[in-house]
């Protein structure tokens, strides 16, 4: 079980063979890699399925592999367009998960022995903007990263459109994510430097899908992540989950509609001071503590958001919800935006 979403194993991927599986997608939320937080966002599990499944379908029409098989409804796989009741259950192809090994440092040289069949272990970021909370802000700051990297002539302001996606890495698979550069993550996935500018040709073709199509529902793609894994022919496919609110940070006339939402109201708590302050020591998460309930009007209106977002992103109204812009006012009026 993951923090968010379940997966059920029904083929196990062995060798060069890859397995068949189902995501469950859930109501729990997690935030700042803590895991799962106190309340269940109701209708988020369905909505996410179903944002996800269309952008899947949007990559097959494009030619770009990946491992969606499709939506489940009554133990049918099926188009979205197919259904009639939003569904949480996705049918996917699964590849195996390695995992570096931990002593005192992080060990991937199995990425670099085996060949096939198996997730890469690092997370791909694109920006096409840099919204207020952004990680870039933190790491220009501390001098992890400069603005020459970026491709900038100036320190960005928040809210900054950049004229050309910025694409950034990070490992996927240890306790806590750390941004790389282009050569650390060349060196941990194994990947050659063939393969490491097909990954950033796809990221940028992904991207360009979710932004055309969130854009005809008045949605800015401000900035999101993908994760890819080898088939058993060692061509890269997409995998998890891609384009949602979870996975993407979106907009609408200029306010997040995000798990953003989320992660603004827990920064103004001590419990994230704390947090912050034991990220990435042992045993972070418990001394840390409890997280906060959100306010029961925030988490009804967050779950309309994810509602709305489904129906407008698909064009299909899957939920009986208000539109994306009533939604929107609500939640900017209980956060004092």
């Amino acid at each position: 079980m993951g923090s968010v979403k379940d997966v059920v194993i029904k083929k196990n991927p062995e060798g060069s063979k890859l397995g068949k599986g189902i995501f469950i997608f859930s109501d729990r939320y997690s935030v700042f890699d803590y895991g799962e937080m106190p309340h269940l966002i109701e209708g988020k599990g369905k909505s996410l399925c179903m944002i996800s499944a269309y952008f899947f379908e949007r990559l097959n029409e494009k030619g770009i592999k990946n491992h969606y098989c499709g939506v489940v409804e009554d133990d049918e796989v099926k188009r979205v367009e197919e259904i009639q009741e939003p569904s949480n259950i996705m049918q996917t192809e699964i590849v195996r998960i390695l995992k570096p090994e931990r002593v005192n440092d992080y060990d991937y040289s199995i990425f670099r022995k085996e060949k096939s069949n198996f997730l890469i272990p690092l997370e791909v970021i694109y920006r096409n903007t840099l919204p207020e909370g952004s990680s870039i802000f933190k790491r220009l700051e501390r001098g992890e990263i400069t603005i020459e990297q970026l491709g900038l002539d100036a320190f960005p302001r928040p809210g900054k459109v950049l004229k050309d996606p910025i694409l950034d890495v990070s490992t996927k698979l240890e306790d806590k994510d750390r941004y790389l550069t282009w050569d650390e993550a060349m060196e941990i996935s194994g990947l050659n430097e063939e393969e490491i500018e097909l990954l950033k040709k796809i990221t940028l073709k992904v991207n360009k899908i979710i932004t055309e199509n969130t854009e005809k529902a008045g949605i800015r793609n401000e900035d999101g992540k993908l994760e890819f894994a080898f088939d058993n022919k060692r061509e890269l496919m997409v995998v998890d989950t891609i384009g949602t609110p979870d996975e993407c940070r979106f907009s609408f006339e200029d306010i997040q509609i995000s798990k953003e939402v989320l992660r603004k109201y827990y920064r103004r708590t001590e419990w994230y001071r704390r947090l912050e302050k034991l990220k990435g020591n042992e045993r972070w998460r418990e001394g840390a503590g409890k997280p906060p309930l959100l306010k029961e009007n925030l988490k009804n209106a967050v779950s309309n958001m994810y509602k709305a977002c489904c129906n407008e992103i698909t064009g299909i109204r899957f939920f009986d919800v208000d539109s994306l812009k009533n939604v929107v006012r609500e939640i900017k009026e209980i956060m004092g935006d």
